[in-house]
């Protein structure tokens, strides 16, 4: 039997010809994103192991790493010591994770599942965050959203209503729903650069954008606000060092970190290395629907990304990607349900190691002829 070829590669202008004219190499890479997604980015754990762990381990240059969501956990796992064991515990601990509903209801509630998380966020970085923070090359920037006037806080009403109002506006304009959410991104010190933070590697005119510091007071909330999807989880308040107010999911605002790269890259120094788990990179989460936005933008001209082939994708579990809609196919099905989902998990992203192999394998001889237009 044939097999299918799992990885697809597209590359925006500036990438493919960068690709046809200089190949590819470690140094090339400088700007890595970490798409929001949920369980679909469990699928990337093998191609994340190969390029911290092997390929990029041979460079000594400076990488900028941005995160919203689990992308944010992956991003700041990269910065670890032994990132190959590390990335192996997200996945194990990602997949195995189960919010036991309370009796009488169906789900659980958004205190238990944020608690709940929040202290596997602490046994996984505890004792760790300074090699986070102090990473010698890897430079962390994790995206959160946060609420303004009605969405400064969260309440029964109140979040509700805001988030109606930030979906109506962003049917508008991406740019209106800045009036309800705004973009925040913790960064890493860094004493060379001017104000001592890590530059941002996109540039702000999109969107309303604030920038703090990532330190070690605030890692565990600003994380955990990178996670916390609106009405499954609780809003982080008042993270240390930053403005007050709720801070939710960065994939509200940056689902798939569809940012303004020219700003570090547009000189022609270095690419955008994307591992993703589909072509689209999609703006906010609002704009799922909205296929319009869907299309590549001259802001991923110097892009080139990874994405696993739809073909290959149908041969998984369920024909599928891993997705929330799993927790409640199996985990509320019935009380061995989660060892279910947990199986299925397991054996895509164990088939995902085939996205590492085959990337490696090009990597030996980049070929142009294997690009696909982004």
């Amino acid at each position: 039997m044939t097999l299918i070829p799992a990885l697809r590669i597209y590359a925006g202008p500036q990438a493919r010809r960068h690709i046809e004219t200089q190949g590819l190499s470690p140094r090339d890479v400088r700007v890595i994103p970490g798409a929001a997604g949920g369980p679909k980015g469990l699928i990337l754990g093998p191609l994340d192991r190969f390029l911290f762990g092997q390929w990029l381990a041979g460079s000594d240059h400076r990488i900028d790493l941005i995160g919203a969501s689990i992308g944010a956990w992956r991003m700041a796992t990269a910065c670890l010591n032994d990132p190959v064991t590390a990335f192996q515990r997200l996945e194990h601990d990602y997949i195995h994770q189960h919010y036991e509903p309370q009796e009488g209801r169906r789900l659980p509630p958004p205190e238990q599942v944020s608690r709940e998380f929040g202290a596997s966020l602490e046994r996984f970085y505890g004792g760790r965050i300074h090699e986070v923070l102090n990473h010698p090359r890897w430079r962390l920037h994790v995206v959160t959203s946060r609420g303004r006037h009605v969405l400064r806080r969260e309440g029964r009403v109140r979040t509700p209503l805001g988030y109606l109002g930030a979906f109506l506006s962003n049917v508008v304009s991406r740019k209106a729903m800045g009036a309800w959410l705004e973009r925040v991104v913790f960064s890493v010190r860094d004493a060379q650069a001017p104000g001592g933070l890590a530059s941002l590697p996109f540039g702000t005119r999109d969107y309303r954008t604030h920038q703090f510091a990532l330190t070690e007071t605030n890692f565990q909330d600003a994380v955990q606000a990178s996670c916390s999807i609106p009405f499954m989880l609780r809003a982080v308040h008042d993270i240390a060092g930053a403005l007050p107010g709720a801070y939710w999911d960065g994939g509200i605002t940056d689902y798939h970190l569809h940012l303004d790269y020219r700003q570090s890259l547009g000189g022609g120094a270095g690419l955008v290395l994307y591992p993703h788990f589909q072509q689209a990179v999609v703006p906010g989460w609002l704009d799922k629907a909205l296929k319009r936005r869907h299309r590549a933008t001259p802001f991923l001209d110097h892009m080139l990304l990874l994405a696993p082939n739809p073909e290959w994708v149908r041969t998984l579990p369920n024909a599928k990607l891993p997705d929330r809609t799993d927790f409640t196919r199996y985990d509320m099905r019935d009380r061995d349900g989660w060892l279910e989902r947990v199986k299925v998990w397991t054996e895509a992203t164990a088939a995902s190691v085939q996205l590492a192999e085959e990337f490696a394998a090009w990597l030996e001889k980049p070929d142009p002829a294997r690009v696909h237009a982004l």
